[in-house]
């Protein structure tokens, strides 16, 4: 395959950029001659990021639950770089008391979870149509497929978005705008690390026990995606699941262990 191709001077606007897993993907695109802007609310880590990969990078303040930011958002893009071919639903939240989530968690879930995303989308139409190659990539999770104790806003809104790419990828193929989620597993990031309070061994461990390839992804590997959806060599791919996941999305109930085996076993056991 060699090297991706239909990337080099395109244009491209990561939600969430600023951090752990999106600023991943912001370096990945960079890297690959993409002119990327880095939407998020924290201006201090926005732009050290842009000052870090300097020409082709852009900071710009936004929160994707106003619509005058994503206004200005689309704006300052085509302003600064002159159109948009990309856009990469990064940006979350996650505010999620499982069954005690008030009426103010599940809408704050939603506004920035799938809506901020999909009005971005919108906004931006006009210049995907323009584009040659257009291709947004939206964020869903592992947890869209599977349920998990005590989790019902996260969950819920991943689930949403996969079905979001699913019915833009349907109406954009007009245009020729592919349209794909990419679902993280469980990866190193800010969260997690934290979580973890930084023992990335210990993280490695656990995420074994979910991961058959043993350990958390990485959040270059999860951007490796991205650019690889966004690039020409995905030119056939749209309305398209990719789980960068590790194997968990294969992991049934019996996980590692052979239920025949166990069963027998156990058999063997009771018989004394």
């Amino acid at each position: 395959m060699g090297e991706l191709r239909g990337l080099a001077g395109k244009v491209a606007i990561v939600t969430g950029g600023a951090d752990s897993i999106g600023a991943a993907v912001v370096r990945g695109l960079h890297g690959a001659g993409v002119k990327t802007v880095i939407a998020a609310r924290s201006a201090d880590k926005g732009e050290a990021i842009a000052a870090e990969l300097g020409e082709g990078a852009l900071y710009h303040r936004t929160d994707i639950g106003r619509d005058e930011d994503l206004d200005s958002l689309v704006n300052t893009t085509v302003e600064v770089f002159g159109g948009i071919d990309f856009i990469i639903t990064v940006a979350c939240v996650y505010d999620d008391a499982g069954a005690e989530s008030t009426r103010e968690q599940w809408h704050n879930s939603f506004n920035i979870n799938v809506i901020g995303g999909a009005l971005l989308v919108q906004k931006a139409l006009p210049y995907l149509k323009q584009s040659e190659g257009a291709s947004v990539v939206n964020f869903g999770s592992i947890s869209a497929r599977i349920s998990q104790a005590q989790r019902w806003t996260y969950p819920v809104t991943k689930a949403a978005i996969h079905q979001l790419t699913r019915s833009q990828a349907l109406d954009l193929a007009e245009f020729g705008i592919r349209v794909n989620t990419v679902a993280a597993g469980i990866t190193w990031s800010v969260p997690v690390a934290g979580l973890m309070q930084g023992n990335r061994q210990l993280a490695d461990e656990l995420a074994a026990v979910y991961q058959p390839l043993g350990r958390l992804a990485e959040a270059e590997e999860v951007a490796d995606a991205v650019v690889f959806l966004c690039s020409d060599n995905a030119s056939f791919i749209t309305g398209a699941d990719l789980p960068v996941v590790g194997g968990y999305s294969a992991l049934g109930p019996e996980a590692r262990l052979s239920c025949m085996q166990v069963m027998g076993e156990a058999a063997a056991a009771a018989a004394g």
